[in-house]
């Protein structure tokens, strides 16, 4: 049974607004270097394929740390800004600066060019932490109502399409101002770019959620590490919602590395790109209010099978992409676009909902060790795209090179692309549907919980 939505909204349409614009950040951070930095290193830094993969993966492996210790340190905050808004003001002081040195390094090749871009990108993750951990756990404490929660996160997946097409449409754009391949100089403009705007919508994000509603649990968990864990591992929503959110952003991630390489290869120009990413944005910026509608109708786990299927369709379906051509291929995107647009939605109302279940029934403030974990997690995990992705590259013997030195790659090289954008992703999107089976979550789980002061 569906519990019906609140008469009236709980949290004011201005700071829905102010929380929406953060995912900026969210989109950004996770999409740029996910689309360019494997192919950056690659061809403009001759790193081999597998060691920019490892450089890409390498980092992740620290938010397995960072993560949870900033949820922890966030649900024990005391501030007159709440809990949560300290460290979304710590991260937008720090990652601008961190997320353009990835992109402007010093004029180094292989091994050395590795080694700056992997301790960059180790900074980037730090003070991405810092923001993205407290920013997550908000939600589910800005309104008691099931359903509300997935209206408000309409405005967070509007601006995360806006973040995609930022990353998608103009970060290539400026790459390929200086050549369709771009040059040294061309990223770093593109980096400094990224950077001011992360920098505008974080702070957008801080001063928004000023007069955000704080509902839920009024006492921080002051239990160790032990004890909280304990908590959590019997916790089968959060675990299964965490595996699904994990299977489903590896396919994402693989699929975002092989992005440049599928339009340089398969359909032939590199500013291919940013056309594939404006058919992939248009549905998450358009499809909203219809994944809203389809999760009372069919509740959020029917819904994020329906969202699934239609994402792991479309992949599958771009397979025979060099057998029907470039317009083809942007009809299946626009396919994808619409399931993802529905994935990220749930994904992320189903999280609130696990967190409000949590303090509700626990009593105690542990969001942010929650959102810790499974941002960590998830993180980790799909981070590993791109490591598979470069390894299916290799297998393929794909050439790295560096601009002024282009390679023909092999044909060999040509099919690993197309496998790795498509079929792989595929099949890993497929399983994440009968991954969802096993969440069981519903509206009439979820207690209201009270309002602290």
């Amino acid at each position: 049974m569906i519990a019906p939505a609140a008469s009236t909204p709980t949290v004011p349409g201005g700071v829905r607004l102010g929380y929406g614009v953060g995912s900026f950040c969210t989109a950004t951070v996770g999409a740029v270097p996910g689309l360019l930095l494997l192919y950056y290193m690659t061809n403009f830094l001759a790193v081999p394929a597998w060691l920019a993969g490892i450089v890409v993966t390498a980092p992740k492996v620290w938010d397995l740390i960072i993560n949870p210790l900033v949820g922890r340190w966030s649900d024990r905050t005391r501030s007159r800004m709440g809990p949560r808004r300290p460290w979304l003001l710590a991260g937008a002081c720090t990652l601008p600066v961190a997320f353009f040195l990835v992109f402007a390094g010093p004029p180094l090749t292989g091994v050395p060019a590795a080694l700056y871009v992997a301790m960059c990108f180790m900074a980037t993750a730090t003070a991405y932490a810092l923001f993205e951990v407290p920013y997550k756990a908000m939600p589910g404490e800005m309104t008691n109502d099931y359903h509300e929660r997935t209206s408000l996160l309409q405005w967070r997946m509007i601006f995360v399409g806006a973040g995609t097409a930022i990353s998608g449409v103009l970060a290539p754009a400026i790459v390929s101002s200086q050549g369709d391949d771009g040059t040294l100089g061309s990223y770093r403009l593109m980096g400094a770019t990224i950077a001011v705007i992360l920098l505008a919508a974080m702070l957008g994000s801080f001063f928004g959620t000023a007069r955000a509603p704080m509902t839920g649990a009024p006492e921080p968990d002051r239990g160790g590490w032990r004890e909280q864990f304990a908590a959590i591992k019997g916790n089968s929503a959060f675990l299964w919602i965490t595996v699904l959110a994990c299977t489903q952003m590896l396919a994402v991630s693989m699929m975002l590395a092989a992005a440049p390489y599928f339009a340089a290869y398969i359909i032939g120009t590199p500013t291919a790109t940013q056309t594939l990413f404006a058919a992939l944005v248009g549905p998450m910026l358009l499809t909203m209010p219809l994944w809203v509608r389809l999760s009372r109708r069919f509740d959020k786990r029917g819904a994020m099978m329906l969202a699934a299927g239609l994402f792991g369709g479309g992949t599958a379906a771009a397979v025979p992409t060099p057998l029907f051509g470039p317009v083809y291929a942007h009809v299946m995107i626009l396919v994808v676009g619409v399931g993802i647009a529905g994935v990220q939605l749930l994904l992320f109302s189903m999280l609130a909902d696990v967190i409000a279940v949590d303090a509700a029934t626990s009593g105690k403030r542990r969001a942010g060790v929650l959102t810790g974990l499974w941002t960590a997690i998830e993180s980790g995990v799909s981070s590993f795209g791109a490591l598979i992705f470069g390894i299916i590259l290799s297998l393929g013997g794909f050439i790295e090179s560096e601009p002024g030195n282009p390679v023909q790659q092999p044909d060999s090289a040509v099919t690993a692309v197309l496998i790795g954008q498509t079929a792989v992703p595929a099949v890993i999107i497929l399983a994440s549907v009968l991954i969802t089976m096993k969440y069981r979550l519903r509206s009439s789980d979820v207690p209201v919980p009270t309002v602290s002061g």
